[in-house]
């Protein structure tokens, strides 16, 4: 019979500068025989749900954390009865504590003999010492009104509210506002929608919106820069990875579509549900949530025609796309019936000023009014700004 020593693991930081995370839903039980690399729990970040799975094979000894509960990264969350590893595991224990896939290892003494008595890393979260709750999950009713009640705020909602604060007060923000008559651009999507390539893409104005955001930063590439405060320096970005904001259950998200600039209208599109899905099934991924250059809030599937975006955090520019809605339009000095929406651009403007704010505004515009002009059979835009 194998040697046997006892584990705990420890909550990591599966993002980055996690400091909590919420047990969600525990995937095993006590006395519960699992796998190396069975997943043994759920949690819910700042930025996501995740799956965090057992470096070892064992027995499950004791679940340290009840659900529902906020632990911070680095508490014992589960104890877990392991058989010592064969040498061709590849697992590697040395002499000292060894770092795991999550957690801390067991460690061994002198000459690679592992020590009699087991030896655990983190504190049991139920006791009084070292306690880490920060209040149930469910809404509470704390209020002596009935008819209220109280829902801590934790996780991405209280991650999002922090950064629309930080955004809103330390960016200057300006708005600028355009109407287009999209017409054109509804028409070429039933075009791509009728072609055998495009039969299991989703494709909406959005797409479209994104193409023509990602050509119009060639030719102004103010609006996809960051403001580096300790350099004291304004960094372009030669490279756009466009955040989509996604409403979900936990509150908003905006996962973003990395060198979305490279991406053909198909691969854009293809891109865009991914990352929507991924948010709204809580599977995003922490590399998802960080490094977006600028981003698109659509507001016109609530049916609304305009509003003001804030700037997610470290970005210098983003785009609401209002409603889709049959309007009168003047068209050679007659009246007609066309489709039209509402774009509204927030930029920074220690980056962008008013006259680089309009122009990216304005050719983005001119590219959903006549996108015929400067797309192929597939909607393949040019590289460069068709404006120009």
């Amino acid at each position: 019979m194998k040697a046997q020593s006892e584990f705990d693991f420890l909550l990591p930081d599966v993002g980055e500068g996690l400091e909590e995370a919420e047990i969600v839903e525990w995937k095993v039980e006590v006395g519960q025989q699992i796998e190396a690399n069975q997943v043994i729990v759920e949690i819910e970040s700042a930025k996501s749900l995740v799956e965090l799975p057992s470096p070892f094979a064992g027995t499950v000894l004791k679940l340290m954390a009840q659900e529902g509960q906020v632990v911070k990264v680095g508490t014992a969350i589960i104890r877990i009865q392991i058989n010592e590893p064969e040498p061709s595991t590849g697992i590697g224990l040395s002499p000292e504590r060894t770092e795991m896939l999550v957690g801390s290892g067991p460690r061994l003494e002198e000459g690679g003999r592992r020590r009699r008595t087991p030896r655990t890393y983190g504190r049991d979260t139920t006791s009084s010492d070292a306690m880490s709750i920060k209040g149930e999950p469910t809404p509470t009713e704390r209020s002596e009104d009935s008819r209220e009640s109280r829902t801590p705020i934790r996780g991405v909602r209280r991650a999002m509210a922090e950064a629309m604060v930080a955004s809103a007060f330390t960016a200057p923000h300006v708005t600028e506002f355009v109407t287009v008559d999209v017409t054109a651009s509804m028409n070429l999507l039933e075009k791509l929608r009728a072609q055998p390539e495009f039969a299991d893409i989703r494709l909406s104005p959005l797409t479209l919106l994104a193409r023509a955001m990602c050509i119009a930063t060639k030719q102004t590439p103010e609006v996809n820069s960051f403001w580096d405060a300790p350099a004291q320096e304004i960094v372009i970005k030669r490279y756009v990875n466009l955040g989509i904001a996604t409403a979900t259950d936990r509150g908003l998200l905006v996962p973003n579509v990395k060198n979305a600039d490279q991406l053909t209208l198909k691969e854009l599109a293809q891109a865009i549900s991914e990352v929507i899905n991924a948010a709204r099934t809580g599977r995003t991924e922490p590399a998802q949530m960080t490094g977006g250059t600028m981003s698109i809030t659509n507001i016109g599937v609530f049916g609304i025609d305009a509003g003001t975006p804030i700037l997610p955090p470290g970005q210098s520019a983003i785009i609401s796309l209002g409603a889709v809605v049959e309007r009168p339009w003047v068209v050679g000095g007659e009246i007609v019936v066309r489709d039209v929406t509402t774009l509204a651009l927030s930029f920074d403007h220690r980056l962008v000023d008013g006259a680089q704010g309009s122009k990216f505004l304005a050719d983005v515009a001119q590219m959903l009014q006549d996108p015929d002009q400067y797309s192929d059979t597939k909607g393949n835009w040019a590289k460069n700004n068709p404006a120009h």
